[in-house]
């Protein structure tokens, strides 16, 4: 059995595996050649490096690591479908304000943990799964319980960018958008700017909803929820979870804050999927009251 994770450790840090590093350019920037310097071949392109996949296990529990001490997921053996961790039951927050999504979209596969969920639980929808490194997506097969895909489910193996790039294009196709992306060194989302942001919200369908695990505690946090302010009408920061993971829900169109109704569909969350809804309406009431409105 591993040593006890260290508690900053528990601070789930999840992208799609290194944009950064998937798009570095090959070797150091060449000097110019003098002029009578004979010409030289351009140098070969570079494969993506990506970091190493890593597990451990304590108390029943499987976490995904990306070669250090910072969790990348987790999964309760005994429990595969269900959501181990805090930070990934807010980012289903979104089932507050959609009953019957036709489309839902993860950026970051982690440990497929909301993927698995929403496979399981909305059987009329569509989920799709997009992440860059082909090693997570194959011990997510081998060791975190993720189905083979079927007309319901996919998983691709490409960059965060291209996809939202694509759906952009043709919007309206994304109903639900569960957007987690980091990477090993845990110092903020990969993908972070507004136009990023704007590309997310020209995704999603009239009525849809992004839900974005941000970093607390880091200076990216502020960055982040203004971009996402920039492209979103309406950006809600739940209470912070795991020593600093902050769960943004955005919205295209600033939803109806009705919490009696809230309250009910909290309930019928709770008696359905047995997820600690009431306390994301609790939380999204003290956004409100804390005056934080976008």
């Amino acid at each position: 059995m591993p040593p006890p994770l260290p508690r900053r450790a528990m601070l789930i840090k999840r992208k799609s595996i290194e944009y950064e590093e998937a798009h570095r350019p090959a070797g150091r920037k060449p000097r110019k050649p003098a002029e009578d310097a004979p010409a030289k071949a351009a140098p070969k392109s570079r494969k993506p490096r990506y970091a190493p996949v890593t597990l451990s296990e304590m108390d029943g529990v499987r976490y995904l690591h990306f070669g250090t001490e910072w969790v990348q997921g987790a999964m309760r053996v005994r429990k595969p479908d269900w959501l181990e961790l805090e930070y990934a039951q807010q980012m289903m927050a979104w089932m507050l304000f959609l009953d019957t999504p036709r489309h839902i979209v993860q950026l970051g596969l982690g440990t497929a943990a909301l993927t698995k969920f929403c496979y399981k639980h909305f059987p009329q929808s569509r989920v799709t799964a997009v992440e860059l490194n082909p090693a997570v997506i194959r011990v997510c097969a081998d060791r975190f319980k993720l189905p083979p895909e079927d007309e319901r489910l996919t998983v691709l193996e490409m960059d965060a960018l291209d996809y939202i790039a694509a759906a952009a294009a043709t919007p309206g196709q994304v109903d639900v958008l569960q957007i987690d992306l980091y990477d090993a060194s845990a110092r903020g989302p990969v993908l972070d700017t507004p136009e990023f942001y704007a590309e997310c919200a020209a995704a999603l369908a009239p009525g849809g909803i992004a839900t974005v695990n941000l970093f607390g505690d880091h200076p990216s946090f502020k960055r982040n929820l203004k971009a996402m302010k920039y492209a979103f009408d309406t950006v809600i920061a739940l209470p912070e979870v795991h020593d600093g993971n902050v769960v943004a829900l955005a919205f295209n169109a600033r939803p109806v804050l009705d919490y009696a109704r809230l309250y009910e569909e909290a309930a019928a969350i709770k008696d359905s999927t047995r997820l600690p809804a009431r306390s994301w309406v609790n939380g999204i009431k003290a956004w409100q009251d804390q005056g934080r409105a976008a």
